[in-house]
């Protein structure tokens, strides 16, 4: 049952008709059901109107540069885009008098830089147009200089910084990025920014992920080179899987706990959830239909290519994917398209859920990142070709991204690590916190037998080809036969890499910048020895095959195509010296070990001083989320469950007095009985509950005595944490003891099941 007076302060809509009373659930779901019938309007596109039509509105692309801009001033901006050039404050001028046009007549009337903090979101500051004119006349006039497209200085002070800048010192600068186009949500013009601070440390996801796309497209290239001279650029690809919850508003504001961490800590799995394994691919409810249908509709106006809308395996669980794109635009389009559909969401009467696993008992949900290089002449570095020499280039990059990934293998788990992720890695629907990569057995078996050549071997690209390894029939090989490994975090499907690991709720960034970052370090080194082996007189491609060989045999550890959930792999992962920690604020000491030190600041990505405040902000964000779910658990446990427990034990007892004054005592006993145990049943989980609640209230405190930001982190991971689960076992056995009238929180079986 809920006090309306509850409801009040959270949801509209349906609050009059059922105003200061009573409720049971059934009640509540009938009226969040009527609600969501009665939704805003929908926006689609008109009747016959194609996506091609309307795509990219509100984007200051290409197609609208060319209208905004002089022919002279796109040129030198696309080679800014495309080559990397820069832009001087002339050039940056004429572009934001073009943009300022553009963005009025769209009925922009402010601007913002868009920047990714390191709160694993978006920030950004609205400025209007308007300024003063110079004159006695006075009155305002719209500008917008190119200084202020190129750099702005937001305050910086309340973002977290990791001790990289104190609290006082509020300077930090915002500066354009040309990669990523300018977009308009609602009257203001968004700018996509990197963040910096006044000494020009990163503070932010972009900056990293743009220098590791830098140092990849540089390393890559230099690899290319050996096999094809006119290759000018590599461009790094992503196409990210985003799944996602929806759950109705009015059950969600019932949910105390999903309100503030947006995930249930408590409730028993409903009776039906996806044993059946009816939901996935199944058909989608018409009003999540209704939501993807505007969703599409809006993210096509922002260019993002959503291509792809489902049912995913968890009831009320979803996905949505878009064509690949470079990884840049990728991740920002990401980004916004989360922003979009929390917006959207509402409009619907939902609310949007991305952390990855918020209910217990049904799949989680992932942001699966698929990977992958290619050149500015068309060539997939991971995309098996038609001549031995193809085939070699294609082998070379994929035993590189092997090494890449057995050598940083714990650094790349850091990368996708949260508290938030930590319930869904492992949990037997998702990868396990053990990076391993699949290749499937014919691409496994090519590598086995190129280790297994005689080193003696003189080796051509022609006898290469005579060697009947497999590698000419490779592309056919991937395209119709390679199956994939759904416990693997890491699995090669095709012509790009899977990074399945990266939870729904994160920024792609981290994940990527760190990959790129890897790999660049890993062709770099690679670029070195095959130069070494040629000066000593090596043949060009024997040095290669040799290099390859020797890479095959090391970095076999990391290649698995078993069952990533089972027991047997954590002891072998563990022998072959794979990173097997599970205490999330230990994993992020791969940040700044000695390795990772030395790769990210060899290639430019980060230095030490950077490295060690992002775990300073990367502790402090996993403490503060514990801290968070701990309070939430134990205000649930002492001011609904506790009590709700209690007044239901109290009518067990008063039914058992009445029993006894009607009936003698042996019938008494017998027809009490049952009420009598249930009785003693009740007032053990109320025991243990309030139990662990003190002893979890009491380990935070002393948790919150400490100084030290990681020393902190562990110990609310080993000391508070570890009482979740225990209190919540008790909770959930009350939930199926307790009067489903008197119970106050919205049960599983009825979040769980749209309308």
């Amino acid at each position: 049952m809920y006090r309306q007076t509850i409801q009040d302060s959270r949801t509209t809509g349906y609050q009059t008709a059922i105003n200061n009373q009573f409720v049971n659930m059934s009640t509540l779901r009938f009226k969040a059901v009527e609600v969501a019938s009665k939704r805003a309007p929908v926006e689609i596109p008109s009747p016959g109107q194609l996506p091609s039509e309307y795509y990219g509105t509100y984007v200051f692309n290409r197609t609208q540069m060319s209208k905004y801009l002089s022919k002279e001033t796109m040129n030198i901006v696309l080679a800014a885009i495309d080559q990397g050039t820069t832009l001087h404050r002339e050039i940056a001028d004429h572009v934001a008098a073009g943009m300022k046009m553009w963005a009025i007549e769209m009925g922009a009337t402010h601007y913002s830089h868009w920047f990714q903090p390191l709160t694993e979101g978006t920030a950004e500051k609205h400025d209007s147009f308007i300024d003063y004119v110079n004159g006695p006349a006075g009155g305002i006039i719209e500008r917008f200089s190119g200084k202020l497209l190129a750099q702005q200085e937001p305050d910086a002070s309340s973002f977290p910084s990791g001790g990289i800048r104190n609290t006082f010192e509020a300077r930090g600068y915002t500066a354009w990025d040309p990669s990523s186009p300018a977009f308009i949500i609602d009257d203001t013009l968004c700018i996509p920014t990197v963040f910096i601070s006044y000494t020009g440390e990163a503070l932010d996801y972009k900056t990293p992920l743009l220098k590791a796309l830098s140092a990849v497209d540089k390393a890559a290239t230099a690899v290319c080179h050996f096999f094809h001279p006119e290759v000018k650029k590599v461009y790094s690809y992503l196409g990210w899987e985003q799944e996602y919850f929806l759950v109705d508003e009015a059950l969600y504001a019932a949910r105390p706990d999903l309100c503030l961490t947006e995930r249930t800590l408590m409730g028993h799995e409903s009776a039906k959830n996806q044993q059946l394994e009816d939901h996935y691919f199944g058909a989608i409810p018409s009003r999540v239909a209704a939501f993807m249908k505007e969703l599409e509709y809006e993210a096509y106006k922002y260019a993002i290519p959503l291509k792809t809308r489902h049912n995913e395996v968890a009831p009320n669980q979803f996905e949505l994917a878009p064509i690949f794109g470079e990884t840049n635009l990728a991740v920002d389009q990401n980004l916004l398209v989360m922003s979009l559909m929390h917006r959207i969401a509402a409009k619907h009467h939902f609310r949007l859920l991305l952390h990855e696993k918020p209910f217990a008992g049904v799949n989680g949900s992932g942001k699966h990142n698929n990977w992958s290089l290619g050149t500015d002449t068309g060539i997939g570095l991971f995309t098996p070709g038609k001549t031995a020499n193809e085939n070699l280039l294609f082998v070379t990059f994929l035993v590189n991204t092997l090494m890449a990934v057995y050598k940083h293998n714990a650094l790349l788990k850091a990368s996708i690590m949260s508290a938030s992720n930590a319930h869904r890695l492992g949990a037997n629907e998702a990868p396990p916190a053990i990076i391993s990569v699949f290749l499937g057995k014919q691409i496994s078996a090519v590598l086995d037998k190129i280790e297994e050549s005689s080193e003696d071997d003189d080796i051509t690209v022609d006898e290469l080809k005579k060697m009947k390894l497999g590698i000419s029939h490779i592309p056919e090989v991937l395209i119709d036969n390679t199956d994939r490994n759904r416990t693997s975090p890491f699995a090669f499907t095709g012509n790009r890499f899977e990074f399945r690991a990266v939870g729904a709720s994160a920024n792609c960034s981290p994940a990527m910048f760190v990959l790129n970052a890897t790999v660049a370090a890993q062709l770099i080194d690679f670029k070195a020895e095959i130069e070494q082996k040629m000066k000593k007189g090596m043949k060009k491609e024997q040095a290669i095959f040799d290099t390859l060989r020797i890479y095959i045999k090391a970095s076999k550890p990391i290649r698995f195509e078993g069952n990533g959930y089972s027991d047997e792999w954590k002891e072998e992962a563990a022998c072959r010296g794979l990173d097997c920690e599970t205490s999330v604020p230990v994993i992020y000491d791969a940040y700044t070990s000695p390795q990772s030190v030395e790769m990210f600041e060899r290639i430019g990505v980060l230095n030490e001083k950077e490295l060690h405040a992002r775990n300073e902000v990367k502790w402090e964000t996993y403490t503060k989320k514990i801290q968070i779910e701990a309070r939430v658990l134990g205000d649930l446990c002492m001011n609904h469950i506790i009590p709700v427990a209690t007044e239901y034990q109290s009518m067990l007892l008063d039914n058992l007095f009445k029993m006894r004054a009607v009936f003698d005592k042996e019938k008494a006993d017998h027809l009490s009985k049952e009420d009598a145990a249930l009785i003693e049943e009740i007032a053990a989980h109320i025991s243990a509950i309030k139990t662990n609640v003190d002893d979890m209230v009491n380990a935070r405190k002393a948790a919150n005595k400490l100084e030290d930001a990681r020393e902190k982190a562990v110990a609310y991971h080993d000391t508070v944490q570890v009482y979740f689960d225990i209190i919540r076992y008790h909770v959930d056995k009350l939930e199926l003891i307790v009067d489903n009238q008197m119970w106050t929180l919205p049960k599983y079986r009825e979040l769980l099941f749209i309308n």
